[in-house]
């Protein structure tokens, strides 16, 4: 028979292993939040490895790359990325040369290669938009061969009518569910007058990350890229409705969810750490 301490000593343990239990349950159910690295290309262009490890001391788990890292050879940029405790599902390539970075992408280890902005000539018409849907397709068929998913990132420019359709509505019509994936941009979506969940109800399956950043309230909606249209906030801090985005969000199996702040009235580390804390709270 067990003395009374010996009982107690075994249910104190007892205890503590079920509190460990549920923390790593916890942990392990707790999704990864990602920087658009962007938001940080000043510091990231002067001294990366630094900027890297400000962005985990934040609490970032992960960062999206973008075009002028890629400097770096890629066994250098991994192990940046390594040693700040990082990782990188993602990285935007511009479209005009995207072929030839699609080896150094796979050499990064990224899951998605994202084609962030159109150049200025694709934008004009729907030919031209027809042209683009075209190209991504090869993208899709190419980076889907090597291993990865392509995917596109919007802006508000996509959402202007031509001949009674979007150049979004082109794009989606006429490019291969399977070979193109989205990267829905929630400012870029509401400044062209969208709405988000709208969006990730028509699209589902084809929306895999989202971009997170907020916008000031008291502005008018607009489909031209220019800075007129750029009002942006902290997440959690301006006028777009965050809660139902985040719901439907998880319900569509949204996989990475990247903040980004393409501009900043606050200091930059300040900024990065404000949107994080309250994305975490929301979510």
């Amino acid at each position: 028979m067990k003395s009374r301490r010996e009982f107690l000593t075994l249910a104190v343990g007892t205890v503590a292993c079920a509190a460990i239990s549920a923390q790593a349950r916890k942990s392990a159910a707790r999704q990864p939040i990602g920087l658009q690295l962007y938001t940080l290309r000043q510091q990231a262009e002067s001294d990366l490895p630094k900027t890297l490890a400000t962005v985990r001391a934040a609490g970032y788990d992960e960062v999206e790359l973008y075009w002028n890292v890629y400097s770096h050879p890629a066994p250098e940029l991994k192990r940046m990325l390594r040693d700040a405790g990082l990782s990188a599902p993602s990285g935007h390539f511009d479209y005009d040369g995207m072929e030839s970075k699609l080896d150094y992408a796979r050499e990064l280890g990224l899951k998605y290669v994202v084609c962030p902005i159109l150049p200025d000539s694709m934008r004009t018409s729907a030919k031209s938009f027809r042209t683009v849907a075209e190209r991504f397709n090869q993208f899709g068929e190419k980076v889907q061969k090597l291993g990865m998913t392509f995917a596109f990132h919007n802006h508000n420019y996509e959402f202007r009518q031509f001949d009674g359709h979007t150049g979004f509505d082109i794009l989606m019509k006429n490019t291969d569910p399977k070979l193109v994936k989205l990267e829905m941009d929630c400012y870029w979506i509401t400044q062209a007058g969208r709405d988000p969940v709208t969006m990730m109800t028509q699209y589902k399956d084809r929306i895999r990350m989202l971009h997170l950043k907020d916008r000031k309230p008291g502005f008018d909606t607009s489909q031209e890229l220019n800075k007129p249209a750029e009002h942006f906030t902290e997440f959690g801090t301006g006028s777009i409705q965050w809660l139902p985005i985040l719901a439907k969000a998880k319900a569509i199996g949204v996989q990475y969810y990247f903040i980004e702040q393409d501009e900043m009235e606050r200091p930059p580390t300040e900024s990065i750490t404000t949107s994080l804390q309250n994305l975490r709270k929301m979510m």
